[in-house]
C-alpha cells in the first residue's frame, strides 16, 4: 500500500491543472449535499480551483449515468466524480436503481477511458446515508480523492 503524506492520511495530488466534473443526485439532497461538500473540499486541498470544477445537478441516481455519458462525450474534463444516495425501501425498487446507475457508469468510465469516482451510496436506512455524508466517514471525499489518484496514476 503506497504511504500517505498528508494531515488526513490522504495521498496529496497537484490538481493545479485538472478540469473535474461532478454529476450529484438531488433525490436525498440532505445527505448528497454533505457529499458534495465534502468532495469540494478535498478538490480545494489538492489544488483543484473553483474554476475547474462544475456540477451538474440531475433528479436522481438512475439519471447519473447519462449525464456522465454526455460530460465524458464533451472531452474536457481529467475525471468525473458521482454522488448520489439510494435508500432501501419496501419495494425491490432500491435495487433496479442502485445496480442500474452503477452499472451504467462503470459502463461509461470504461468505454470513454475516463477516471470516475464512485459516490453512490446504497443504505439500508437513513441513519446509515447519514454516517456517509458527514464529517467523520464523508463517501464524497473517498470518491473525490479516488478520481484524482486514477486521474495521477493513467
Amino acid at each position: 500500500m503506497k504511504k500517505r503524506n498528508n494531515e488526513e492520511g490522504r495521498k496529496k495530488i497537484d490538481g493545479k491543472k485538472l478540469k473535474i466534473g461532478i454529476v450529484a443526485a438531488d433525490f436525498n439532497w440532505d445527505i448528497v449535499g454533505g457529499m458534495l461538500e465534502g468532495s469540494l473540499d478535498i478538490l480545494k486541498k489538492n489544488g483543484v480551483s473553483s474554476e475547474n470544477i462544475d456540477v451538474v445537478k440531475v433528479p436522481g441516481a438512475f439519471e447519473i449515468p447519462l449525464a456522465c455519458q454526455k460530460m465524458a462525450q464533451m472531452k474536457k474534463y481529467d475525471g468525473l466524480i458521482v454522488l448520489g444516495c439510494v435508500i432501501k425501501g419496501d419495494t425491490d425498487h432500491y435495487y433496479y436503481i442502485s445496480g442500474e446507475s452503477i452499472r451504467g457508469v462503470m459502463e461509461v468510465m470504461l468505454k470513454e477511458g475516463l477516471p470516475i469516482g464512485m459516490g453512490i451510496i446504497t443504505t439500508n436506512n437513513l441513519e446509515q446515508a447519514q454516517e456517509r455524508s458527514g464529517s467523520e466517514n464523508n463517501k464524497g471525499v473517498e470518491s473525490a480523492q479516488a478520481v484524482l489518484e486514477m486521474i495521477e496514476n493513467f
